[in-house]
C-alpha cells in the first residue's frame, strides 16, 4: 500500500508529461515542415540565381561599395589594360572584381600601377595581349554566394586565355580575405608589409 502511494504521484507527473507531449506533437511536427518548406524555398532561390548569372565586363562600377580599395577610382581600374568583371543577374550586379595584368607579381597598389603601365605598353609593341598573371586587387559580393561564384567564372576565363597562365591576388591583409581566397581554393604565396597574395593554381589543358 506504501509503495503505491509512493508511485501515485510520480505516476501522475508522467501521465501529465505524455499528455502535454501529445498536446503540443502536432505543433512541433507542423513547425518543422514549414522550416523544412522555408529551407527548400531559399536552396532552390540559390541555385536559381546561381544558374542564371553570368560574368560580364564592365565600362564602371560602383567605387563606394568597394570594402578594399574604394579610393581607386573607374578611370584607375579602365587605365592600362585594367579590366572590371561582375556576375549579373536579372539586369543587376551581385558581385565585383578588378583586375590588373601584369608579368611580375606586385607587392602594393604603387607596383600594381607600375607593373601593369608596363605590360600593357610591352603589349603594344607586340600581340596586344596585355601580361601575363591576371592580378585581382579587389572583390566583393552583394548577394550571398556570389563572391565564390565570380571567382569560379574568372577561373574558367583565364583558363581558356591564350596569355594569361598565373591568377594571383592583391590582397589586404585581414582574416577576412585570407579565409575567402583560402576556402577557394587559393594558396598564399607571399606576404608583404601591407598586403597578401595568394595564387589560384591555373592548369591548362594541352
Amino acid at each position: 500500500m506504501e509503495l503505491r502511494k509512493k508511485l501515485r504521484p510520480r505516476l501522475k507527473a508522467r501521465l501529465r508529461k505524455i499528455g502535454l507531449r501529445s498536446k503540443f506533437k502536432p505543433r512541433i511536427k507542423a513547425r518543422l515542415i514549414k522550416n523544412k518548406q522555408i529551407i527548400h524555398k531559399n536552396l532552390d532561390n540559390f541555385f536559381d540565381w546561381i544558374k542564371g548569372a553570368e560574368l560580364v565586363e564592365l565600362e564602371e562600377c560602383n567605387i563606394n561599395e568597394d570594402p578594399v580599395r574604394p579610393e581607386l577610382d573607374n578611370v584607375f581600374r579602365r587605365s592600362y589594360g585594367r579590366k572590371i568583371f561582375g556576375v549579373k543577374y536579372m539586369s543587376e550586379i551581385h558581385a565585383v572584381m578588378c583586375f590588373a595584368y601584369t608579368n611580375k607579381i606586385p607587392k602594393n597598389v604603387s607596383e600594381l600601377d607600375k607593373l601593369s603601365h608596363d605590360a600593357f605598353l610591352q603589349s603594344a609593341q607586340r600581340d596586344q595581349n596585355v601580361g601575363q598573371i591576371a592580378i585581382a586587387y579587389t572583390v566583393w559580393s552583394k548577394k550571398k554566394g556570389g563572391g565564390k561564384l565570380i571567382v569560379n567564372e574568372v577561373f574558367k576565363k583565364i583558363k581558356k586565355s591564350n596569355h594569361l597562365n598565373r591568377l594571383v591576388t592583391l590582397s589586404p591583409l585581414t582574416d577576412m580575405a585570407t579565409r575567402f581566397h583560402t576556402s577557394n581554393g587559393a594558396k598564399l604565396i607571399q606576404v608583404n608589409d601591407t598586403t597578401q597574395n595568394f595564387e589560384y593554381i591555373v592548369l591548362k589543358k594541352n
